[in-house]
């Protein structure tokens, strides 16, 4: 079909998420049409390192043939199969076995969902029965971080602390709480780690005072807090929230929908971070985005007093997709792939990436460089004493998109002047160098801004 048909067509019939459907209808779509590796292609032809792996999802990189074999196989065999009424398939078992045996501690046991919202959503739920089970059903309040994301999902984006995710929607809701995030670059007691992480501690043990600490249920905290600006939290932050956390006996939820399976170099985040959550949310990596799921990973102790709280009543928590033997069956090619090599791949190209960003730092714009492994963000500023950010009439999020595509690379541009990375494990060197090269020029063209140029006078 010609592309000015696809266009008007997703004009008319496509709704996006998180778009301004006004905006989105003046623009237009870019189509993918393919890709390969770290690139992919549009429907003109134009060719484009995916800096940002979809969205921070397709770890292992497009065009993997034993990925698209996995899946084709299980299709035929048996593509569908509920995981009610105790049945199951091999695929799905098998994978929750080898997620299992891969992950931290006892988070032995693993709920299968279609996708990062509704993983978070399940947390909730699980959550609630926990403490029901445990004869404390005033536990009911939940606490969070601000600038952090845990979904879309009605409840997940009360926990999400986004204004983009509250404004028009009623949220967050009453019983959801948010403490500041750590935020080096910007935090008001410095950048220096030991005092970051002694404010996080006090403003939670804070806020639980404040709340009652008979009602606080949980606490969610990314490794890297993701769609807030890739905001990378001192090294020993997440040790100590989640021992704090342990000592007031408030379940820990670990949300590394984003940071798990190689992004921040091994297979999930919270191992480097030397912690054992109550609870870790995954997906996008888990398939490498090729197919829908998500897994909830939950400790074994959290399991049996759920299980023993039910008896022999069944739980009520469940989605038609849960346990998905396609997707499974894909997810275990992809474990394949990360152990065979793409981790350690990942791990050399982030270094790549690290340093290359890291040598942007003497540019005009360029307040802070920061991430870890193939997760990472530059910000942008128009004074670096101040730390002032890009003004609001520089578009910063269409504006820096739009000259990253020009140059070829696609990235996260966030509305603040964040510019997000998250490239596929398999990046060669060269694919690592066209992401740095075309970064500055984006960076150069973002500077020639009048309006960028006109908030540095002033």
């Amino acid at each position: 079909m010609h592309s000015n048909s696809l266009i008007e067509l997703d004009r008319a019939h496509l709704v996006h998420p998180v778009a301004s459907y006004r905006g989105h209808e003046a623009q237009g779509v870019r189509v993918l049409s393919s890709a390969k590796g770290a690139t992919v292609t549009d429907a003109h032809g134009r060719q484009l390192v995916d800096g940002f792996a979809g969205l921070w999802c397709v770890n292992a990189g497009y065009g993997h043939e034993s990925i698209v074999e996995a899946a084709t196989r299980q299709l035929r065999e048996l593509p569908y199969a509920t995981a009610y009424f105790g049945l199951g398939s091999e695929p799905a078992i098998r994978l929750a076995a080898e997620l299992a045996e891969r992950a931290p501690g006892d988070l032995k046991h693993i709920y299968f969902t279609l996708g990062g919202s509704d993983a978070v959503d399940s947390t909730v739920r699980f959550i609630r029965y926990y403490w029901i089970a445990r004869g404390k059903p005033q536990r009911d309040q939940f606490i969070s971080i601000e600038q952090g994301y845990h979904g879309s999902s009605t409840v997940g984006a009360g926990l999400t602390a986004l204004p983009n995710f509250h404004a028009g929607f009623g949220l967050p809701f009453a019983w959801q709480h948010k403490i500041p995030s750590p935020y080096p670059y910007r935090n008001p007691v410095g950048e220096d780690p030991a005092a970051i992480i002694a404010a996080s501690l006090e403003a939670l043990r804070t806020k639980v005072e404040e709340i009652g600490p008979d009602r606080v249920t949980a606490f969610y905290a990314e490794p890297i807090q993701g769609s807030g600006g890739v905001i990378v939290p001192p090294k020993g932050w997440l040790k100590a929230m989640r021992d704090l956390c342990k000592e007031l006996d408030i379940l820990f939820v670990a949300d590394e929908v984003i940071t798990g399976f190689g992004r921040t170099g091994p297979l999930f985040a919270c191992a480097e971070d030397e912690i054992v959550p109550d609870f870790m949310t995954t997906a996008k990596g888990l398939t490498s985005g090729y197919v829908p799921m998500g897994a909830v990973f939950m400790a074994d102790h959290v399991y049996q007093v759920i299980a023993d709280g039910a008896g022999a009543s069944a739980v009520g928590h469940g989605y038609t997709y849960s346990a998905h033997p396609v997707s499974a069956a894909v997810g275990l090619e992809v474990l394949k792939l990360y152990e065979g090599g793409l981790l350690d791949n990942g791990i050399k190209a982030g270094e790549r990436l690290m340093a290359g960003l890291q040598s942007m730092k003497d540019h005009p714009l360029v307040g802070d460089v920061r991430g870890r492994g193939m997760l990472a963000a530059i910000e942008l500023v128009v004074d670096k004493t101040a730390k002032t950010p890009l003004p609001a009439e520089a578009q910063a999020a269409r504006r820096i998109f739009d000259r990253a595509w020009e140059n070829g690379l696609v990235i996260r541009a966030f509305a603040q002047g964040v510019l997000g990375y998250a490239p596929p494990l398999c990046c060669t060197d060269s694919d690592i160098d066209a992401i740095l090269e075309r970064t500055l020029k984006t960076l150069d063209k973002t500077l020639a801004d009048p309006d960028v140029r006109s908030a540095m006078k002033d």
